[in-house]
């Protein structure tokens, strides 16, 4: 492997590892070399890329910070950490190895070898998958740009910078795919992936979860868990894909996106933690005025975060997701570990509905309900973050719980979308309906803005979150993860 002056020297990888070619200008293992013309049309798209970065992306500048590089998409070794100018981050285009065996395993297709090429058939439905995933990952960084100026810890900083340059690669990963297998229009789409921008009244984002202001780094530790969560699952169902160059896309995809929701986790862990001592040294849930984010904000925040991310799942009942299955464009999660024949034609589900204001099931068909299937499984997931919480509040001596509130509240998409649901899933009227009790308010917000003050000095904290049990990479928690510019310390 050849060595790069910015990053330095790369371990070389062993075994059946796939190596990332850093010889490139577009770093990748897809053999871009070999389609001069794909390469040039990247090329052309590389320094608009890089324009937007310039703009959108991270706003405190820096030297260079404590990063991971993809050097291999194998399971083992495949990630190369050093300081790097984030400017001259070395973004590229990595697929997961290729299966020569693999057939597809759900849908009418089933049994038949993966799609090496884009089926004519499908070719506009496979490409509004591609663009909606792919809207996704700029719109978060566009969202984050500005919490660098308010991080608690360097070594926060440090992980909010590797969550937006991966999010960046994300972007290049999809982009690839439109270049590559949808000709022009897909060239266009890649175009429009830099126009669109978070929150922008003219040409948002396409996902309303994306166009949503995150303020604070209690929001992006609730967004890293919850709504990078259900990215989780939408690429665990991509990965299915009878389309095998996006199944191994999101296959790499998803080894990154785990430290996302890492640092969404232990992000609100941490909050918890110092919240609950604050609470227990001081006698009182009124902890603002020592330093610490009360309780019930963390649980308003929660509310909605959660809510919001549920609506990204989509309504429960789709004709287009049933679509989906059976065409052979997007499984289920986990299929592979699914007990029945794959197919899906004449089986039914439960799913809620409200009723004459009460919550009661009714029997659907399984084929028009797998974004519920795919809900489910995500609600399943997010509560063990909670139950993990809660046992930070029981070893403090803390008697109060958080809670993740019921399926319907506050929901905008969907079953739910005409009722008011309260947290605990009671059916209310347009009266009995108070979102101040339940969401985040004015001056919640106003409260942890108070408390957002940057802390860049190296092993100290803010004052409203405990530091972490151990750092990045088997280095210590104090470590010079991050190198700021000059002009930050200023």
């Amino acid at each position: 492997m050849a060595t790069d002056p910015r990053t330095g020297p790369a371990p070389a990888p062993t075994g059946p590892l796939s190596a990332i070619d850093y010889s490139e200008r577009i770093p990748n293992n897809v053999n871009l070399a070999g389609d001069r013309r794909l390469q040039r049309a990247l090329e052309s798209w590389q320094p608009k890329f890089l324009d937007w970065w310039k703009t959108l992306g991270p706003a405190l500048p820096t030297q260079d910070v404590y990063l991971r590089t993809a050097i291999a998409v194998g399971r083992d070794g495949w990630a190369h950490f050093d300081h790097v100018p984030m400017t001259e981050y070395r973004w590229g285009i990595f697929l997961a190895e290729r299966d020569p065996d693999r057939t597809i395993a759900f849908g009418t297709h089933q049994g038949e070898p993966a799609w090496q090429e884009v089926p004519g058939e499908y070719r506009a439905e496979l490409q509004r998958l591609i663009v909606i995933q792919g809207d996704t990952e700029p719109a978060s960084v566009e969202q984050q740009r500005v919490l660098g100026m308010t991080a608690p810890s360097i070594y926060d900083l440090r992980n909010l910078f590797q969550v937006n340059v991966e999010e960046g690669r994300h972007l290049w990963a999809m982009v690839y795919l439109l270049h590559a297998y949808f000709g022009r229009e897909g060239r266009e789409e890649a175009e429009q992936l830099l126009k669109r921008n978070s929150g922008d009244f003219d040409n948002p984002r396409i996902l309303g979860a994306f166009n949503e202001a995150t303020t604070d780094w209690l929001s992006f530790f609730m967004f890293t868990y919850f709504t990078d969560r259900d990215g989780k699952y939408q690429l665990g169902t991509l990965k299915e894909s009878g389309f095998d160059p996006l199944a191994r896309t999101c296959e790499f995809m998803l080894k990154e996106e785990a430290h996302h929701m890492f640092v969404g986790t232990t992000g609100v862990q941490r909050t918890v933690e110092r919240t609950a001592e604050l609470m227990a040294t001081h006698g009182t849930d009124d902890i603002w005025r020592y330093g610490g984010i009360p309780l019930g904000v963390i649980q308003r925040y929660l509310n909605f975060h959660y809510s919001v991310s549920l609506d990204l799942f989509g309504s429960e009942q789709s004709t287009n997701a049933g679509n989906y299955y059976t065409s052979g464009l997007k499984g289920r999660w986990q299929e592979d570990r699914r007990r029945d024949d794959h197919v899906l034609i004449g089986q039914n589900r439960d799913m809620n509905v409200v009723r004459d204001g009460r919550i009661v099931p009714q029997e659907v068909p399984l084929l028009s309900a797998l974004n519920l299937d795919l809900r489910d499984a995500y609600i399943n997931d997010c509560s063990h973050g909670v139950k993990r919480w809660n046992k930070a509040l029981e070893s403090a001596g803390v008697d109060a719980r958080l809670m993740l509130p019921h399926e319907g509240f506050n929901r905008r998409v969907g079953a739910y979308s005409r009722h008011h649901i309260s947290p605990t899933g009671e059916v209310l009227a347009e009266s009995g309906w108070d979102a101040a009790r339940w969401l985040p308010t004015e001056d919640d917000r106003r409260g942890v803005a108070a408390l957002m003050k940057p802390e860049y000095e190296y092993g100290k904290f803010a004052s409203w979150i405990a530091p972490p049990p151990f750092g990045i990479n088997d280095q210590p928690v104090e470590f010079d993860y991050v190198h700021l510019a000059e002009e930050s310390l200023a």
